[in-house]
């Protein structure tokens, strides 16, 4: 009969993986809340906007990964998230032009 270990809620880790082999763990045994968050925070940082961060994830307790980010991909992991970059970079073109039109046409009343 198979065991499964049964995980507290503060069994999550994130890593970052840096241009050049390096990685750096930058939270442990935190919630998988404070994870995400973590996991968001370096996902949008400079160093990963221009490429020196190549790799984040978050694994469990039982080292499985939960969550992946590469820089020029986006979240990799899980498919569910996983976002086209060059779809991400229009709708947010989009969304800039939605507000600009708006502060025109409020401007102009």
């Amino acid at each position: 009969m198979a065991e499964y270990k049964v995980m507290n809620t503060n069994e999550f880790s994130v890593y970052q993986f840096f241009k050049g082999g390096g990685q750096e763990k930058v939270r442990e045994f935190v919630s998988g809340e404070e994870a995400v968050k973590a996991f968001h925070h370096y996902t949008n940082n400079v160093a990963s906007r221009v490429g020196i961060t190549e790799r984040v994830i978050i694994t469990d307790g039982g080292d499985c990964i939960n969550m992946e980010w590469i820089h020029g991909k986006g979240v990799t992991f899980p498919h569910e998230l996983a976002v086209d970059p060059k779809a991400e970079a229009e709708a947010e073109a989009d969304m800039k032009k939605i507000v600009v039109d708006f502060h025109t046409k409020e401007d102009g009343e």
